[in-house]
């Protein structure tokens, strides 16, 4: 792409609305929006501002519109850059597309005007990349997590540490050009102190990446138990719908069954399986192994269990499931509003469970926030404030490495180019991320994610 050419798109969702917004940026766009918009010289008026007249071409009137002007470097893009709000006809956008092409802009490729913020120095790649999250943002916490990531809340930590490193990778340089004099410019204790911060803040990144993840796509909660313990009538009361077929009639529910809700900022996707019990049904059978093999991907359990029909004995028999080893377990007791055995009432009241009648109102709200609570203790972390994604999460892994070299280096007093080689590794990492070490195959990448008009 020709990063000085006019480029021009809509950036609002295609299909018909009420309003659209047509974008051009690049050193004539002010001078093809005067051309489609006689009403002003837009060349003479304050950045910032927004005008009323209509678009016209060859005496004809297109659309009334709102021209929104914003000058270099002020703007989106650092360079002269125009908003037409039109109306949302697809017919009016198209026109209007195809007179400034005529005029000599270009229709501009996916995430190009993004692409310029970055390349003319308005954001650093990571931020860029947070633009994408802040669209595909769907609840409360996601939202966060892009709005911190595009301020610059794991960018400008990224390029800290790099500052550090590049002090020390100064030195070493300056030791090698040295190194027939045996000085030592870079202090190996100072160094190793730096290595031990930069790998101690990667691993917290790295371990809240699968996290950050799971807020962002959705926290996937698994409702599980035996045949006919009301798992279907639980899932309908949470999503407030008849979404599960409910039947008195064992392993009627025999497929995943799935939908989200949010709860306390968060998506949660619910997922209702069959019963787990023996069965010689092979296609019962089959659902149920869909059922454990989705307990893999559950970032909580809720396991329901049928009050008025368990004892004791078989409730910690079905509690030592090897399927719920070592997982988030939330237990929820069934049918509490029919008849309950002592002893096991007596258990449920010293444990952290809960009784509900599935289809009660009160209850659902209950279990609500017993998985609003659980999920703000348990899954919710400070470290969680930072989102990145999977290039990020390969670079810091590249970086750690690289530095647990460097620690060994130092440890054995390894010779100084093995140390400077090391660190520039990690450098050339950290850089990668900012973008402020990278290559065009990477961008492109990147960019193409977008759609146009981003």
């Amino acid at each position: 792409m020709n990063i000085y050419d006019t480029i021009v798109a809509q950036s609002t969702a295609y299909g018909e609305s009420a309003i659209a917004i047509i974008r051009l940026t690049g050193k004539d766009a002010i001078k093809i929006a005067n051309k489609v918009f006689p009403n002003k010289d837009l060349n003479k008026v304050k950045s910032h501002t927004i005008h009323f007249g209509d678009i016209m071409h060859k005496d004809e009137v297109i659309d009334e519109v709102l021209v929104s002007v914003f000058k270099a470097p002020n703007s989106y893009t650092k360079e002269n850059l125009i908003e037409i709000s039109c109306h949302g006809s697809s017919y009016i956008i198209k026109k209007i597309i195809a007179i400034t092409i005529n005029l000599g802009a270009r229709i501009a490729n996916k995430g190009e005007f993004t692409f310029r913020s970055f390349i003319n120095g308005n954001m650093d790649l990571s931020q860029a990349e947070a633009v994408a999250d802040i669209i595909s943002s769907n609840s409360k916490n996601s939202h966060k997590l892009a709005i911190n990531h595009i301020k610059g809340v794991f960018s400008n930590k990224i390029k800290e540490l790099r500052k550090d490193l590049i002090d020390f990778s100064s030195l070493l340089e300056l030791e090698l050009d040295f190194s027939e004099e045996d000085v030592e410019f870079a202090n190996r204790k100072k160094l190793n102190e730096t290595v031990n911060e930069i790998i101690d803040y990667s691993d917290i990144i790295i371990d809240s990446f699968k996290l950050n993840n799971v807020i962002k796509d959705g926290i996937n909660v698994i409702i599980l138990g035996k045949p006919n313990v009301g798992k279907s009538t639980i899932l309908n009361a949470l999503l407030n719908e008849e979404k599960a077929i409910i039947s008195d009639i064992p392993g009627t529910t025999r497929d995943i069954i799935e939908d989200t809700i949010t709860i306390g900022g968060n998506i949660v996707r619910f997922i209702d399986t069959a019963g787990i019990r023996n069965t010689i049904d092979k296609i019962e059978k089959i659902g149920i192994e869909k059922a454990l093999k989705k307990t893999k991907e559950a970032s909580i359990i809720l396991y329901i269990i049928d009050l008025n029909v368990s004892n004791i004995k078989s409730i910690k028999s079905e509690l030592e499931s090897k399927f719920l080893k070592d997982k988030n377990v939330l237990i929820i007791g069934n049918k509490g509003d029919l008849k309950i055995k002592n002893d096991v009432k007596t258990y449920f009241k010293n444990k952290k469970h809960l009784i509900i009648s599935g289809i009660k109102e009160k209850d659902v709200l209950k279990l609500k926030k017993l998985i609003e609570n659980y999920i703000n203790l348990n899954l919710i972390r400070e470290e969680s404030s930072i989102m990145i994604n999977e290039r990020h999460y390969q670079l810091l892994k590249k970086v750690k490495n690289s530095l647990i070299n460097v620690k060994n280096n130092i440890k054995n007093k390894s010779n100084t180019d093995l140390l400077a080689m090391d660190v520039k590794y990690a450098l050339n990492y950290l850089g990668e991320i900012t973008g402020e070490i990278t290559n065009d195959e990477i961008l492109g990448n990147i960019f193409s994610r977008f759609c146009i008009g981003k």
